[in-house]
């Protein structure tokens, strides 16, 4: 009995002891849910500017493209081209392609061309005899007719049977004589019909030179304009496969293209515009007529000043891109101060948006979205509750907004997901907050 005691109290000993473990992990996995360590930061008021980081590629707002000649025959082959960055004039010729083909069927057209003519002239020779010959013969055939009637009006001195004769003879004249005039309307008609047969072939000979010589001046594409040459990319280098991040090459001389594809445009230096692309969020921060300032890779150290032209109204996605939002193109104009601007140079742009005096504001990563609505999540206590608010603007770091008081305190983290949170870097910036 006595060590059974022993037993039980043992036993009630680690049960209190299992007990009290179990509480503490509970208490500390509560506090953890609750506080979880995450950063926060006060709600302020301040000053906000808006202004847009992006980066953009300059371009030529008036261009017009050099394409290779729609003619037919397959591809073309590049003989001459002259370089990028090259001036050129109006009228200047900038591409050439290899008019062989072209010149051979120009050859053919024109042999055929002579072919026909010398068809025609033999046709109508062989009509004018073939007239001359039926002439001739309807003559004959005539004759027969009306020496035919001169006999039958002798029947009545004639013997019954001679009579009979005469009028045979007669009735076989006349039958001569239609059948030949049928003849002779039969070969005027195919005369006719051979004669628009080689008139036919050598209008479409003439048409055929007419096409191939005007291919052959296609070969020589001149400049519509003054300005600068920018050769395009070489798009069948690759026999017609492209994936993303790929480089392809300039069109040179040499290279086969089809025809229509574009291998240079002309490009007018003196305007010139910044191509950018715009956050979706920032899209509200920017306008036109606002300044702009442009540092070019090439040009390192110097600050180049614009202003925005046009934002687009709609937002676009590149397939290549793993970003769920998309972005605006924003144009901005540039005025012609140096002549080392060139299309194709590439830039960082910073659009001075509007500043916002006295606003108040909140680190943009202290607003969640929650059941589709934009909420801060504010601390109470050791705990945090979700208040919707109004975001009236943002810049990179910062969200203006209404519905919180200066000195709130909000989650800069998720608090409804503690877990994941704390898996985070412990190196993560605190973006002006401080830990509780």
């Amino acid at each position: 009995m006595k060590r059974w005691r022993t037993i039980v109290g043992v036993s009630a000993i680690l049960l209190a002891v299992a007990f009290i473990g179990v509480v503490m992990a509970s208490s500390r996995t509560k506090s953890a849910v609750v506080d979880g360590d995450i950063a926060v930061a006060a709600v302020k008021v301040g000053d906000l500017n808006l202004r847009v980081h992006t980066t953009g590629e300059l371009r030529a707002s008036h261009s017009m493209m050099l394409s290779a000649p729609q003619v037919g025959g397959g591809a073309l082959q590049i003989t001459h081209l002259l370089r990028s960055g090259t001036p050129v004039k109006k009228g200047q010729i900038v591409l050439e392609f290899d008019p062989s083909e072209q010149q051979y069927k120009l050859e053919q057209s024109r042999s055929e061309l002579q072919q026909a003519e010398q068809e025609i002239t033999k046709a109508k020779s062989d009509a004018a005899v073939q007239a001359a010959q039926d002439k001739v013969a309807l003559l004959k055939a005539r004759f027969d007719v009306r020496r035919a009637e001169l006999e039958v009006t002798k029947n009545e001195l004639l013997s019954s049977i001679d009579a009979k004769k005469n009028n045979l003879a007669l009735d076989e004249a006349k039958r001569a004589l239609a059948q030949l005039e049928q003849d002779i309307k039969s070969h005027t008609a195919s005369g006719q019909a051979t004669i628009e047969l080689a008139l036919e072939k050598s209008n479409k000979s003439r048409l055929e030179m007419k096409q191939a010589q005007q291919n052959i001046d296609k070969m020589h594409v001149a400049s519509p304009m003054d300005g600068v040459i920018a050769i395009e990319k070489n798009v069948d280098s690759t026999g017609g496969m492209f994936w993303g991040g790929m480089s392809l090459p300039d069109y040179r001389e040499g290279d086969q293209v089809r025809p229509g594809n574009a291998i240079a445009k002309v490009i007018d230096p003196s305007d010139m515009e910044m191509l950018a692309k715009a956050d979706e969020r920032a899209r509200g921060n920017i306008r036109a007529g606002q300044a702009a300032e442009i540092q070019f890779d090439a040009l390192p150290g110097q600050v180049f000043h614009g202003t925005v032209k046009t934002v687009a109204g709609m937002a676009m996605k590149n397939f290549w891109e793993d970003a769920a939002s998309g972005s605006f193109e924003v144009t901005i104009q540039l005025p012609n101060t140096d002549t080392r601007l060139r299309a194709g140079l590439t830039a960082e742009v910073i659009i001075a948006g509007d500043e916002n005096k006295k606003i108040t504001y909140i680190p943009r990563q202290a607003v969640f979205l929650k059941d589709g609505k934009r909420v801060a999540y504010v601390k109470s206590g050791s705990s945090f509750e979700a208040r919707e608010v109004k975001v009236q603007a943002e810049s990179e770091s910062r969200a203006a907004i209404e519905g919180l008081k200066p000195g709130t305190e909000v989650a800069l983290l998720d608090p409804a997901a503690p877990k994941k949170q704390s898996e985070a870097p412990a190196a993560e910036p605190n973006l002006g907050g401080r830990r509780k």
